[in-house]
């Protein structure tokens, strides 16, 4: 394949090369067209079917290999042909050429360009899988952009060939006419420029927004026939209706608020939602009264004999709670009041696009939004129903310290509450079916959190595949197959943390018959609109992550979409979205990671520091783990970054900035960080791809020109080192 790739590119200079050196350019200007015309016209009468194939052979090679003198070419068609045979000659020589010169831009640079850029194109290629017809048609009617140019570019997109080819020819079309006519009239041209008059190139542009147009007219007769049936009310009660008030909700209620629009927030049980009742805040505060007893433990390590700790498991959910109730004015029904929002409590229904009733009264609304989260999801195990089991909404209601806990899965909640409830004591079991827990990491991230869970008791057990719960002489037990052995999990309490199912059912989408994706969430274009482009989802019913943060993100775009998108409408970005695991140790990362890296085909460089050489994590007596950070080839730019250690969490916010606003490692190098601080890692990371990338030439010579500034013979001492 690499030869040819190399074979064709050779072939290509050579012929480009040959003519520029033979000075084939002086056959193919104005002046020389118009002083051969009467010869050109004797052999046209004498051979009419050579001269149309060398015509049409000549016009293909010229613009396949993006040569000067094209639009010559198209006036002599008009001056040989005439107006029909003219056009139609051209038409299909430019179309093939420009296919030929687009394949040989896909052959030879797509894959390099893809995979190199593969981030930066991600919505460029969401856009030609969405409107890549639009584009080219567009382009190929505004004369102003060159032909040869939209080829070899359209070459390095992922827009199919056939399109390609009959785009372009109903495209180049109307220019193709105007040339030609010109040319049926050579002897008065004097210029290639004066076959376009500022009228008329104002005409093309105005031409090319036809296809804008054509879109605009073509979404809203969608919009009519997605709308049939359904009545728009004469007048609103409210701008926007929010259902579900977790974090995409009450962000979107909030922003909307903020730009003096009138919003309903409708919530049937808990204003917060999960990361506030069930999730992010519980689990934060579980974590932080757990890792107390942890270091309490390790308290040899900071030089002190013996720490005694005497806790009591349910005063410690108490203070979980207690701790949600300090959070809850943030989120609460009176803060929203009193920012403009319209709190509902109740059940929502959608009626229509339109109209949304809750607890008996209708609502009227121009636009909804759809916020209505995830739940614990259970997988379909025999017998998983009659063991009562827990999850991560229902745990925080235990009181008593399970003796023996059994955790099925192996993702963050898995590994973040199977540390807790072994600190706390609890003899805790993690059973998962594949072969590595936070398999979204790379292999080393889970390998360092597996062995600190190993380390304080965890029984982790990878690649059990899950047969049947039951209850035998009144002991629960679990039966797995593992590597063809049949085995038992006994356990008093059974917590499921295999995954969340988005909440899609009861408030009336399947009246409206809006499609699900195939993991389950609503089906959202990259405005976050579902079927019907007044109805948004945002947060983990849209999915496709599951952060508050990202529900966060979403709801800025669904709710400014929603009251704006009339005058611009904008797509969701989803390049630099951040993720942490609050296990001991962190697990933080944003971008690419290697194993992503390496699925998608991207180019990357590695650089690792680990936390062992930082200062103030030696004297924390927190020197395990460490950072990696993805790069381009040879560049400082960002892809990724891994961090695996204390406060990663707080840690991955500087290569986020970064990678927001387009700052490399030499920025971060070039940044004070103060000292001993856990940031100093950034810079220390930033510091090792420096050293790694330094100019070991220069470096060189600069060596040899400080020794000649000490007085020392530098040639003498260069013979010495080689001979040696």
């Amino acid at each position: 394949m690499r030869f040819s790739k190399l074979l064709l590119l050779c072939a290509l200079v050579v012929l480009v090369a040959l003519f520029f050196v033979l000075d084939l350019s002086q056959y193919l200007n104005l002046d020389y067209l118009k002083s051969h015309q009467a010869q050109f016209d004797r052999y046209y009468a004498q051979h009419p079917w050579s001269a149309a194939g060398t015509f049409f052979l000549i016009y293909v090679a010229v613009t396949g290999l993006s040569l000067p003198g094209a639009a010559v070419m198209t006036l002599l068609a008009g001056a040989l042909f005439g107006l029909g045979w003219g056009t139609l000659l051209v038409s299909f020589a430019s179309s093939i050429g420009a296919t030929i010169a687009f394949l040989c831009s896909r052959y030879l640079l797509r894959d390099w360009v893809q995979n190199r850029f593969n981030k930066q194109l991600e919505a460029i290629n969401r856009g030609i899988r969405r409107d890549g017809p639009f584009y080219l048609f567009t382009l190929r009617l505004v004369p102003v952009f060159p032909f040869f140019v939209i080829n070899l570019v359209m070459g390095l997109t992922k827009l199919h060939t056939r399109t390609f080819y009959w785009v372009s020819q109903l495209g180049m079309l109307a220019g193709t006419l105007v040339y030609v006519n010109a040319g049926t009239q050579l002897s008065q041209v004097q210029s290639l420029s004066g076959v376009f008059s500022p009228e008329l190139l104002l005409s093309f542009t105005l031409l090319g927004l036809f296809p804008l147009l054509a879109r605009w007219v073509t979404q809203f007769l969608r919009s009519r026939r997605v709308y049939k049936g359904f009545s728009r009310p004469a007048r609103y009660d409210t701008n926007l209706v929010v259902i579900g008030a977790g974090s995409a909700g009450l962000v979107s209620a909030y922003i909307a608020a903020a730009v003096k629009a009138r919003v309903t927030l409708i919530e049937k049980h808990r204003m917060g939602g999960d990361c506030l009742n069930t999730g992010c805040v519980p689990s934060k505060a579980l974590i932080r009264s757990t890792r107390f007893i942890a270091e309490s433990r390790r308290c040899e390590s900071l030089g002190i004999d013996r720490a005694e700790l005497s806790y009591d498991f349910a005063r410690i959910m108490e203070r979980v709670q207690r701790v949600i109730k300090k959070v809850e004015p943030h989120d609460s029904v009176e803060r929203y009041t009193g920012l403009g929002v319209e709190c509902v409590q109740g059940r929502a229904r959608i009626l229509s696009p339109f109209e949304v009733e809750v607890e008996g009264r209708r609502i009227t609304t121009r636009s909804i939004i759809i916020a209505t989260g995830a739940r614990p999801a259970l997988p379909a195990i025999e017998g998983i129903e009659a063991m009562d089991p827990l999850t991560s909404d229902t745990v925080w209601e235990l009181r008593e310290l399970p003796r023996r806990l059994l955790i099925l899965g192996g993702g963050p909640i898995a590994a973040e509450l199977g540390q807790c409830f072994a600190r706390l004591g609890s003899r805790v079991t993690l059973v998962l079916r594949g072969p590595r827990i936070l398999a979204k990491e790379d292999p080393e991230v889970s390998q360092e959190v597996l062995k600190r869970l190993r380390k304080e008791g965890v029984d982790v057990r990878l690649e059990h595949r899950m047969l049947a719960f039951a209850e035998e002489a009144g002991e629960c037990h679990l039966r797995c197959e593992h590597r063809g052995e049949t085995l038992n999990v006994r356990f008093d309490r059974l917590l499921v943390a295999t995954g969340r199912k988005p909440n899609v059912e009861g408030f009336g989408l399947e009246n409206l018959g809006i499609p699900l994706a195939e993991n389950g969430t609503l089906e959202v274009n990259d405005a976050l609109q579902t079927r019907y482009p007044n109805i948004y989802a945002c947060g983990d019913v849209a999915g496709p992550y599951q952060f508050t943060h990202a529900a966060a993100h979403q709801a800025w775009y669904a709710v400014v979409n929603a009251l704006f998108g009339f005058a611009k409408t904008f797509r969701v970005d989803y390049r630099v979205i951040p993720a942490v695991t609050f296990t001991e140790p962190e697990v933080a990362r944003v971008g690419l990671n290697e194993s992503e890296a390496r699925a998608q085909g991207v180019e990357y460089e590695v650089t690792r520091f680990d936390l062992g050489e930082l200062d103030r994590a030696i004297a924390d007596e927190a020197d395990e783990g460490f950072i990696k950070v993805l790069t381009a080839p040879g560049k400082d730019r960002i892809l990724g970054a891994t961090i695996v250690g204390t406060h990663a969490g707080e840690l991955i916010s500087e290569y986020v900035t970064a990678m927001r606003h387009n700052l490399g490692l030499n920025k971060l190098l070039g940044t004070i960080h103060a000292y001993p601080t856990l940031t100093e890692a950034n810079k220390y990371a930033a510091g090792e791809w420096k050293r790694n990338h330094a100019p070991r030439g220069l470096l060189t010579w600069v060596a040899r020109f400080h020794r000649w500034r000490r007085g020392g013979d530098v040639s003498q001492q260069h013979r010495e080192r080689t001979s040696r």
